[in-house]
């Protein structure tokens, strides 16, 4: 059994005093994937950055206080990674994997992009780069018997069941056709899956963000933009994925929520 989290803390610092510390003692994960850090881990409180029970890693940017992954593990991983391989992404805080017994788990903060920006060029290179890679990752795992799961913040809802809103978005960065596309082939020629649609095919969201402004939370007015995307023998082992939505807008600690998924073992 691996059970496997993501979630964007929204800065881990600011995370830590509103909650994310006493989630993190309660989870039941084996495996938790941080995104948008925003710290250096000597930045960190010390039970924040080597809380007891876990190892960590954490690939921060090199523009200070910007994105920043992390992963935190209940065993020593055989070895982690920071970034793909990517001349202008490696230092960015935008990905890190870890091999375990059987799979590689990976975090992954995926640019955000704004359309008409330099932001949004960004995004489209880091997509031209990851995908790529995302096919080697799997070719090399599966020669060795092994399996991968790519968590993170995507930034990109990639139906229209992933957001309330879809018809006001539809010229907005991270629902737009390309983007979508990009991530349809992830799935397809890439041979993943987006496991928490698998688990759950047939409904709105569930929703994994929502904005600040207004009553967004109150009236779930969400996007599901945070994934677990993992080759298809990891997951057809996946037994249940939740949203770990908040109760109510002062309990939240990030304006992600985490999702968890548990895969069961192989056969």
């Amino acid at each position: 059994m691996l059970t496997v989290t993501t979630v964007n803390v929204n800065g881990i610092r600011a995370a830590a005093k509103k909650g994310f510390v006493p989630w993190l003692a309660a989870t039941d994960a084996d495996v938790v994937c941080l995104q948008e850090v925003r710290a250096e881990a000597d930045q960190m409180p010390a039970h924040v950055r080597e809380p007891e029970g876990w190892f960590t890693a954490f690939a921060p940017a090199a523009a200070k206080g910007r994105a920043g992954v992390a992963l935190y593990t209940r065993r020593e991983p055989d070895e982690v990674r920071v970034g793909f391989g990517s001349s202008e992404f490696d230092t960015s805080g935008r990905y890190i994997e870890a091999d375990l017994p059987g799979v590689t788990v990976a975090s992954l903060y995926l640019p955000a992009g704004e359309v008409g920006t330099e932001r949004q060029e960004e995004k489209e290179r880091f997509m031209g780069e990851f995908l790529p890679y995302l096919k080697g990752l799997r070719e090399r795992a599966a020669a060795y018997g092994r399996e991968v799961v790519v968590c993170g913040d995507w930034n990109i809802a990639h139906r229209e069941a992933d957001i309330r809103n879809w018809r006001g978005n539809v010229k907005n960065s991270g629902f737009l056709p390309e983007e979508r596309a990009w991530l349809s082939r992830v799935l397809g020629e890439a041979e993943y899956a987006d496991v928490m649609r698998e688990l759950h095919p047939d409904v709105e969201g569930p929703y994994t963000w929502w904005s600040y402004r207004g009553r967004a939370f109150d009236n779930d007015t969400g996007w599901r933009i945070d994934y677990q995307v993992a080759t298809k023998g990891l997951a057809v082992r996946a037994l249940k994925g939740r949203v770990e939505r908040a109760s109510s807008h002062p309990e939240r600690w990030s304006d992600h929520a985490p999702v968890t998924v548990t895969y069961g073992p192989a056969v």
